[in-house]
């Protein structure tokens, strides 16, 4: 119940930003818990729209608060609709940004891959190392700053 709460509280926080915004789109469902989505946000910018926007990592462009790359952004509008039909210009939106993340895991952590329900790890796990991250070890020290995150422990979670 608490998670169907949050994520029509998602829903109404991303659907209140996009009042006016005809090229918006709200992606449901939101697979990924509030908390989790604020971590992940967290570990990556400190939640703030980093300045520029868009910031080479490795060896590409990664944009906006959950530095997404546009490889990202395409798999996401698979599940998540529209998303201001602009790479560019979704990461530099704060809900936007939020609801690519969303559309990315509605798309790769779901049941069906994972032969689980998806939990914070998981997301954490995809969305630094991609659709299969959740099994690579490479994307085990990225999941413990989105846990300590979500532990309130008072430390730096950026990269």
């Amino acid at each position: 119940m608490a998670v169907l709460i949050t994520n029509v509280l998602i829903f109404c926080a991303v659907f209140v930003a996009a009042v006016g915004k005809v090229e918006y789109h709200v992606a449901l469902p939101t697979p990924v818990p509030a908390d989790c989505l604020r971590c992940i946000c967290i570990v990556e910018s400190d939640c703030k729209m980093p300045s520029p926007v868009c910031q080479i990592d490795v060896g590409s462009l990664s944009c906006g608060p959950y530095q997404i790359k546009d490889d990202y952004w395409n798999d996401a509008r698979m599940k998540g609709g529209d998303l201001m039909g602009s790479w560019r210009k979704c990461t530099a939106d704060m809900g936007c940004s939020g609801e690519t993340v969303q559309g990315y895991m509605a798309r790769y952590a779901v049941f069906s891959r994972l032969e689980h329900q998806p939990t914070c790890e998981d997301f954490a796990r995809i969305h630094n190392g991609g659709p299969n991250g959740y099994n690579r070890t490479s994307t085990l020290k990225y999941w413990s700053r989105v846990k300590e995150c979500l532990n309130g422990r008072k430390s730096d979670f950026r990269n």
